[in-house]
């Protein structure tokens, strides 16, 4: 068994996994010396070779320009390298909602595929507005997408019987909060979400959820929903609240301060890093440790990070 799977199944793994996740802009703007970066940690860019020519992939959403996506909603991108964010709505008005009709192609799960989709298809205002009012067209719309999701997941466990774990990725918080009330998030997508992951429990797989934003008064709701390992932000929720609801509890790939990488100093951030270690760190596991590094993060704070996760993998209390 890999540390990985004994870490979500607190199986005292050897290391803590750790990972970096590198944007395109940001292989864009470093180019060769974010490669030479990358072959000095071998252990953390293991798929890193030493080539003339700096080659990286660029998801299609992450080009400059506009597309339209199966939903109807369109997307738009003004810097190549980063997300696309939709600019178009296709359900501007909630009468719409009773025209919508799942796509016929089979698009998989991408990133925003619950929470998020809702909100692409009607925009945000107006998608707060049907949950402050909860008209039944709120569920219909729910149950379109989510019965799609179903389909995409049983898709998904079944194109691969070795695969162990599923990813799922869907923001549900902002920088403070939740948007919506817990209350009302239990209601309506806490179902949705269980509903979907059902099928992935029952292919004897486990769920890893991408969630960004304030979601820490959920997280209970989100483990008896079915997710087995959670990525959460450590600066929308807190460390504390993190150290409350999930050691011991959940599994975490925790999401390290992706708002503090472009600004602060290496020994900040190896600081930082220690002090997530040391608070969330059992011998039994239940802890990985992520960071995202964007093309605002200086080089030599990536290398912090790098060094720092390759000493803290071996952190034991």
């Amino acid at each position: 068994m890999t540390d990985y799977l004994k870490a979500i199944t607190y199986n005292y793994p050897e290391r803590i996994p750790v990972h970096v996740g590198l944007l395109p802009a940001t292989w864009a703007k470093y180019g060769k010396e974010l490669q030479e970066l990358c072959l000095r940690h071998p252990d953390i860019f293991q798929n890193v070779q030493k080539t003339d020519e700096v080659k990286y992939f660029t998801p299609p959403s992450y080009h400059a320009g506009k597309f339209t996506d199966a939903w109807g909603c369109v997307w738009e991108n003004i810097r190549e390298g980063y997300e696309s964010i939709v600019t178009g709505h296709p359900l501007p008005e909630r009468e719409d909602i009773w025209n919508l009709k799942a796509p016929e192609a089979d698009v998989g799960l991408p990133h925003g595929f619950m929470f998020l989709r809702l909100m692409d298809l009607r925009g945000f205002e107006e998608l707060m507005i049907d949950f402050a009012e909860e008209p039944e067209e709120l569920q219909h719309m729910i149950n379109i997408v989510r019965d799609y999701n179903i389909r995409q997941t049983r898709i998904a466990v079944e194109s691969d019987p070795n695969q162990e774990v599923i990813v799922f990725g869907d923001d549900n918080g902002m920088q403070h909060s939740l948007p919506i009330s817990p209350d009302t998030w239990r209601k309506y997508m806490k179902p949705a979400y269980k509903a979907i992951y059902d099928v992935v429990h029952e292919a004897g797989k486990l769920v890893y959820m991408h969630t960004d934003g304030c979601i820490w008064q959920v997280i209970p709701d989100m483990k008896e929903a079915g997710v087995n390992i959670l990525n959460p932000q450590i600066r929308a929720n807190g460390l504390q609240h993190l150290v409350d609801t999930c050691k011991g509890k959940i599994c975490i790939d925790l999401d390290l301060d992706r708002q503090l990488f472009p600004f602060a100093s290496p020994k900040d951030i190896e600081a930082h890093i220690e002090e997530c270690t040391r608070a969330m760190y059992m011998p039994e596991g239940g802890l990985m440790l992520a960071a995202e590094c964007a093309a605002d993060v200086p080089l030599e704070n990536i290398e912090a990070i790098c060094c720092t996760l390759e000493r803290m993998q071996f952190f034991k209390g």
